[in-house]
């Protein structure tokens, strides 16, 4: 078992392959955290349990007046009674008083995972992969129970964590807050590493020292948001991308959150994650409970590095789910940025024919199908297909790009509604809106209220029968604004706290319900591109849209900062137009068909538009991917050269790599992005091959070389390579 518990000084030990978790009950009851870091031996651990003293000014429990929880590290923190730091947990009583002190009653370890009901989360593929611990905690005085789970991956260095509140008592509470997960750490010598960004700049990596106080990320969109991605890390001031330590902090949630770490006066260092407190409050009957959203914790002893590959491998097997978990992800042509809102079906017949050329396996209709929707003010919530603009039935249309030797894919936006609409018409009061305020408008729409039942039947009603109505192999699934006006009839008064979450519960209602009736399509998560990026999204969707921004030099960033913590075979990436529609930058074909391929792959521009020679071009590119797709979606990822560090000769190189889990194989890929004069050409070292193995190099190279050559010396880049902006290079790798 993963899990170890003394009873005789009543410590938990979780053990991954290269970490350990542990901590203490103490003789109050208190739960104490001991350890979290690289794997130890000993399980007797309590002297690593250091309260730092009673601190002036802060009050001792009536039970432990030795104590000071104002210092103690804790696992399970309450608000109101003498840790003034970020609680887990705050519970306000009938007569207003807010507080909470949780100690321990019992606990149960058992094999593999149980589910989150209504909520994503990881799984189990069998009882072996996981130990799951349940510790339950209580508040005597308010009747509350708070069950912490703790499931310990056994080949990850990963653990879960969540925490489900029941009220066993007589009277009402509210749930001000109950986070995640806490982790207390001894000391503040950590940098924070974080992923901001905007609309069309998502997921760059952000990197600065803890300082006394709080510092936090978080989200009051409604959803995950381009700003702040719900991932945190605290990594050892000298890590790099390979060596230090590493902890991520990753929410497996959709809607508003707040990771934040707090340092103490004593230069201790709590993390607290989970739903957002800010405007949070859960209205708790007797014998009602709540579920707080699973919160992943991993460690890495290799850096940055070790940290993501640990993270992608859970997400690839552990999280994603469904017939597209492992199977090839087909390359697809989307007429998005070919034709905007302006087709009909000969223009795409006549795309899916140029797209049969290239090698192109399916066509996806974007937005303009439906209703009446020529343009971005009207139409959505009528789901309903516009055949007089497509000149045939939506049946029709796919059966003609069926017989082009192409699937077909198709695009909603089903979260939405425009004024200018049937639906709206007939239920205005649908969207979220409040009483004697104007309705906020963004990109000319409004957001429907997923926690009214009737919403979510008529939703799943209209997606279903147009679903059913052809033979849809995909559906990319948008959500073009943030929340505002989040208000509900069906949560008023005490309840009104609980509606931006019961929103993202309600969507997760649907979601499973379409995965449910309609396993072999292939779902993909969009956001005005990567909105709502999270892990969330990712147990409904395997792939999400990167972002709107489809310009390849762009997306060496953001591909390259959401790499951090999202396995590559679950980013949307296409080969756009140029000059881009979004930045105006021109660049090599290859060059953008090189970014794309480290992604889901795919096409994002007019083919009836491109020469012969282009479409040979992306023959020849999407032969590659075909070829290379097993590595890059399953493979193991290193990051070899940031487009985000400057100075030096190789400030303009992005480089990146991918290794089978055998190390057998590998394929290198390198991009220039601008000219240095007079500089010398740069070594690259790889990373994560076999030292004792030979590994021949593509034929262009002609080189056959060891390992531990080409990882410790380096490749050195062609002189070719050098030769104007917007260079790239494929190098495939074979061990012999």
């Amino acid at each position: 078992m993963a899990v170890f518990f003394d009873p005789g000084q009543m410590i938990f030990k979780l053990d991954t392959p290269r970490s350990s978790y542990a901590m203490q009950v103490s003789p109050q009851g208190y739960l104490f955290h001991l350890y979290y870091g690289a794997r130890v031996s000993d399980t007797e651990l309590s002297h690593l349990l250091v309260h730092g003293g009673g601190a002036s000014f802060s009050a001792s429990p009536a039970d432990a007046p030795e104590l000071s929880l104002d210092t103690a590290p804790q696992e399970c923190p309450g608000s109101g009674l003498s840790d003034y730091r970020a609680p887990m947990i705050s519970v306000r009583e009938e007569n207003g008083a807010l507080a909470a002190c949780l100690k321990y009653v019992s606990h149960e370890i058992r094999k593999g995972k149980p589910a989150l009901p209504g909520l994503p989360a990881t799984y189990c593929n069998g009882e072996d992969e996981a130990d799951t611990l349940a510790l339950t905690m209580r508040d005597e005085r308010l009747d509350l129970t708070v069950t912490l789970y703790y499931s310990v991956f056994a080949k990850l260095d990963a653990i879960t964590r969540w925490a489900v509140a029941q009220n066993n008592g007589a009277q009402t509470l509210t749930l001000e807050s109950l986070q995640s997960a806490c982790v207390d750490f001894p000391g503040m010598d950590f940098d924070m590493v974080t992923l901001r960004g905007a609309w069309m700049r998502e997921r760059h990596i952000e990197r600065h020292g803890l300082f006394h106080g709080t510092q936090s990320i978080q989200s009051r969109r409604g959803s995950s948001g381009h700003q702040l991605n719900p991932f945190a890390a605290l990594c050892s001031k000298d890590a790099t991308e390979e060596n230090g330590e590493a902890y991520g902090f990753h929410l497996v949630y959709s809607g508003n959150f707040r990771i934040e770490a707090e340092v103490s006066q004593l230069s201790s260092t709590r993390v607290v994650l989970g739903v957002n407190p800010e405007g949070f409050a859960w209205r708790l009957c007797p014998g009602e409970s709540f579920t707080a959203p699973e919160a992943v914790l991993a460690y890495s002893k290799e850096g940055l590095g070790g940290l993501s590959r640990t993270l992608h491998r859970l997400y690839r097997k552990n999280l994603c789910r469904g017939e597209w978990r492992d199977k090839r992800r087909p390359i697809l042509i989307n007429n998005w940025e070919a034709t905007y809102f302006n087709f009909d079906a000969d223009k795409l017949v006549a795309i899916a024919k140029q797209a049969k050329k290239a090698g192109i396996e399916m066509l996806v209709m974007d937005d303009g199908w439906f209703g009446k929707r020529d343009g971005d003010v009207s139409g959505l919530g009528d789901w309903v297909v516009n055949e007089k603009k497509l000149g045939c039935s939506l049946h029709a249309l796919v059966e003609r790009v069926k017989a082009e030797g192409l699937l077909f894919g198709i695009w909603f936006e089903p979260e939405m509604i425009s004024p200018d609409s049937d639906l709206c018409r007939a239920h205005p009061d649908w969207c979220f809106h409040m009483p004697g305020r104007d309705k906020s408008l963004g990109r000319n729409q409004l957001v429907l209220n997923l926690t009214l039942p009737q919403v979510r039947e008529n939703l799943l009603a209209q997606l279903t029968a147009v679903l059913e109505s052809a033979d849809i192999s995909y559906v990319k699934w948008d959500f073009n604004r943030n929340l505002t006006e989040v208000f509900s009839s069906e949560y008023m008064g005490a309840q009104a706290g609980e509606t931006a979450h019961r929103y993202v519960l309600g969507l997760y209602e649907i979601l499973e319900a379409l995965n449910r009736r309609f396993p072999r399509i292939l779902f993909e998560s969009c956001s005005g591109g990567g909105g709502r990026f999270d892990p969330g999204m990712l147990y409904y969707m395997p792939q999400t849209w990167c972002s709107d921004d489809t310009d390849a030099i762009e997306r060496l960033k953001i591909q390259y900062g959401t790499s951090l913590c999202y396995p590559v075979m679950s980013m949307g990436a296409h080969v756009s137009a140029v000059p881009n529609h979004g930045t105006g930058r021109t660049a090599p074909l290859t060059f953008r068909g090189g970014v794309a391929m480290c992604g889901t792959f795919g096409y994002e521009l007019d083919l009836t538009k491109v020469s012969e020679a282009e479409l040979d071009t992306m023959e020849d590119m999407n032969e590659s991917f075909l070829a290379w797709q097993p590595l890059i979606t399953q493979g193991d990822f290193y990051r070899l050269a940031s487009p985000f560090e400057s100075g030096g000769a190789a400030a303009d190189i992005t480089a990146w790599m991918f290794v089978s889990e055998d190390r057998s194989e590998a394929l290198l890929q390198v991009f220039r992005t601008s000219v240095l004069p007079n500089s010398r050409q740069p070594r690259i070292r790889l990373r994560g091959l076999d030292p004792g193995a030979r590994y021949r190099l593509n034929e262009d190279w002609s080189l056959t070389l060891h390992g531990d050559t080409l990882m410790n010396a380096g490749l050195p880049l062609p002189e070719v390579f050098g030769y104007g902006p917007y260079q790239s290079m494929d190098i495939y790798l074979k061990s012999v």
